[in-house]
């Protein structure tokens, strides 16, 4: 077992891999009387085509969804939700375009809890009966999601800026791709991405890494499997696929979305300084402490949902920002100007030292929630890079960094747009 100390976090992780493939990290909290535990798989909505012994697969969009939704079901009817509340703990799930995480939090019974966790992630059971009537239960929700307007603003944002690649397609999938999945196909995918060395376990709190290593041990299979090759199509342009979409819906108030692709490496260390640069550049551009903003909130063109992040996942990139505004013509003309004046020097010292204090703090903060410190190591392990040296990057940002990185990307041409716009008023 390795252990790796953080002095400027005072944290510690003890990591080990099993002969299965599987990777462990136990982040010790002592004298913490919560616990949590997160157990992933590399596998999210955008795993649609893939390679497995040869050959390739197609699957419908949603089934990585789906079958985080079903794997609570247990042989013998049992629900894995209902045991694990029973148990005293806070169970939950996500599916993320490039991972699926079960995961819960409890003050007492964690390794029975880790037990139940571990077998219902590992032996599936579906029946045909039960798919079918979670297809209802999903397609309902994917109805509810569409009528979403911040929903449809990014979702189609993905669709101006990507023309291949499957984050234009939502993680639940649509009515009608749900409709092809069968519990053939979740047996299928859930043998194809759910084997332990596609997934990582990360545990933190007043825990034994040994013990969890023993638990892993007994529970999960001990031979390791083939890990399936991905497509997510061929390599985009660095322009967008449209520049614009329009809809209208039950909006008070026209909401957009702007964004531009970023050439972002698919893991590593590189693709982890570059995710952070290119939050705090956007930060120092148009955050809330920035001068853009008090401009264009003084003006009446934004409000306080007005935002700015990067997004990653599987194949791609993006740099985005948008919210509510009366004219979001405006705000992005103003946004890319302002991103232009960073060749005349960047941004202000003053402003530039305030924020890197500001978000070095923030990254220390973030490391306060044991469920937060599980997720963030999880997608760390698949993307290849350590988060707990996230402030060891920050720490090392100049003004340089800063401008080139805006400069680089915030391009008029590389500008897509969504805009939800409301039925009734002028287009």
């Amino acid at each position: 077992m390795e252990f790796r100390k953080y002095e400027k976090l005072n944290e510690q992780v003890s990591i080990c891999t099993l002969p299965n493939g599987l990777a462990i990290y136990v982040i010790p909290k002592r004298g913490y009387y919560k616990s949590a535990a997160v157990f992933a798989a590399n596998y999210g909505g955008s795993d649609m085509k893939f390679r497995l012994s040869g050959e390739w697969h197609d699957t419908p969009a949603g089934v990585a969804h789906f079958l985080e939704h079903k794997m609570f079901d247990m042989e013998g009817g049992e629900n894995a939700l209902t045991l694990l509340s029973a148990n005293g703990a806070s169970p939950n799930a996500f599916t993320s375009s490039g991972m699926t995480a079960y995961h819960f939090e409890s003050t007492e019974n964690f390794e029975e809890n880790l037990r139940i966790l571990l077998q219902f992630v590992s032996r599936p059971y579906f029946t045909e009966e039960s798919v079918a009537k979670e297809q209802g239960i999903i397609g309902q929700e994917i109805r509810m999601t569409e009528d979403d307007p911040e929903f449809a603003v990014y979702q189609n944002l993905m669709k101006s800026l990507y023309a291949e690649n499957p984050i234009r397609i939502s993680v639940a999938g649509t009515v009608d791709s749900i409709a092809k999945i069968t519990a053939q196909t979740l047996y299928y995918c859930h043998e194809a991405f759910y084997n332990p060395s596609n997934m990582v376990l990360c545990v933190a709190g007043d825990v034994d890494a040994l013990r969890v290593e023993a638990i892993a041990r007994e529970i999960l299979p001990s031979e390791k499997k083939e890990t399936a090759e991905r497509d997510y199509g061929q390599k985009e342009k660095p322009v967008p696929a449209s520049s614009l979409t329009v809809v209208k819906m039950e909006v008070a108030v026209p909401l957009f979305m702007a964004g531009v692709k970023l050439d972002a490496p698919a893991a590593g260390p590189e693709r982890q300084r570059l995710e952070l640069l290119m939050d705090f550049a956007l930060n120092v551009l148009a955050g809330k402490s920035s001068p853009l903003y008090a401009r264009l909130y003084a003006e009446g063109l934004i409000n306080s949902t007005f935002s700015c992040g990067t997004t990653f996942f599987p194949g791609g990139a993006a740099a985005v920002f948008g919210g509510e505004s009366r004219d979001p013509a405006a705000v992005c003309a103003a946004v890319i100007e302002e991103a232009a004046s960073f060749a005349n020097g960047g941004p202000r010292t003053e402003l530039f030292d305030r924020l890197k204090k500001a978000s070095l703090g923030d990254e220390i903060r973030s490391f306060n929630s044991l469920y937060g410190m599980c997720v963030r190591q999880s997608a760390g392990h698949f993307a290849g890079f350590d988060p707990f040296v996230s402030m060891d990057h920050i720490a090392g940002f100049t003004m340089k960094d800063v401008s080139e990185a805006i400069l680089g990307s915030l391009r008029p041409e590389n500008l897509a747009v969504s805009v939800v716009r409301p039925v009734k008023g002028e287009s």
